[in-house]
């Protein structure tokens, strides 16, 4: 069985007297996005950075496709390609010059480093732009700069964090795509705190709140891990809310208009047929009915005071 390309075991890491994260283990064994979700303060980012080789871990392993990062944290890093929130780039050289510098500092062979910077270049979209000073580009060409020089080595493990913050919304989708080409060749791992971010891109989501880790799932897991507790109703003949009411189990009744009705419930079972019923008995000609999914904010804030307890 091939190795898993991230392994963390037990990872604990304390700032003076306070633990930023406690004992989190998780494994990343195969090609795709994986969402490392959380709110700001979280802890995800000292995971992230401890991943890289930024911090050294208070406690715990972690093995980057087979190295530990702590024993041997060159042959860890290779395997790794790091975008952080504020992109590293120096202004007053062209993009070009760039990412030849950083092929250098990933102690590429000299060989091959002009390969690998024009295939990057050709990548990202910014092949046109390659003799043009980094501190004149737009916000979005600089983000695609930053995803350059994190790629320009092939690492098998690239990880970026909060990479579509400050771009406007074509920007956003635009880095999306180019994320989601990257992740059919290597392992991805997006930090953020943005969940339609993490719902548009990821294949599967690790959320930390509090230091702990709170969820481990594909993204359909993390939709579900929630039950609603309402229905969506629309009937063409519709009786006064207080019959509604009436219906057992039934706890509150939305009216949105067009008579269209959101049915909040203490218990989801028999609740949908005893609306059924009522409705064909009483000729309320119902038109829709459906339980409405619990949205991300409401899945997010349910996961993060279990967090708190």
């Amino acid at each position: 069985m091939k190795e898993a390309i991230v392994k963390v075991c037990h990872l604990s890491h304390r700032y003076s007297v306070q633990w930023a994260v406690k004992d989190i283990s998780f494994d990343i064994p195969a090609q795709g996005i994986y969402g490392l979700l959380g709110s700001n303060g979280a802890g995800k980012s000292t995971v992230m950075n401890i991943m890289c080789g930024v911090l050294k871990q208070t406690e715990g392993e972690v093995f980057i496709d087979g190295a530990d990062t702590r024993k041997d944290p060159l042959v860890a890093k290779r395997c790794i390609g790091f975008l952080p929130q504020q992109p590293p780039l120096y202004g007053d050289l062209t993009v070009e010059e760039y990412l030849t510098h950083a092929a250098y500092l990933r102690r590429m062979p000299d060989k091959e480093i002009k390969a690998a910077v024009d295939e990057v270049l050709e990548r990202c979209s910014i092949a046109h732009f390659r003799s043009r000073l980094i501190k004149n580009l737009s916000g979005g060409y600089q983000q695609r700069v930053g995803i350059a020089q994190a790629i320009v080595h092939k690492p098998a493990l690239v990880v970026f964090d909060e990479p579509t913050n400050g771009l406007d919304p074509t920007q956003i989708l635009e880095i999306r795509h180019l994320i989601q080409s990257i992740a059919k060749e290597r392992t991805v791992i997006l930090s953020t705190h943005i969940l339609t971010e993490v719902h548009a891109m990821c294949d599967h989501i690790f959320m930390i709140e509090q230091g702990q880790l709170v969820f481990n799932g594909t993204v359909d897991e993390f939709d579900n891990c929630l039950t609603s507790n309402s229905i969506f109703l629309q009937l063409a003949d519709a009786p006064a809310t207080e019959e509604l009411m009436r219906i057992k189990g039934v706890t509150d009744v939305e009216e949105l208009g067009g008579q269209r009705y959101r049915i909040r419930f203490s218990e989801a079972e028999g609740v949908v047929e005893r609306l059924v019923e009522a409705s064909s008995r009483n000729r309320w000609r119902l038109m829709e009915i459906q339980q409405e999914k619990s949205s991300l904010d409401d899945i997010f804030a349910a996961l993060s005071k279990k967090a708190k307890k």
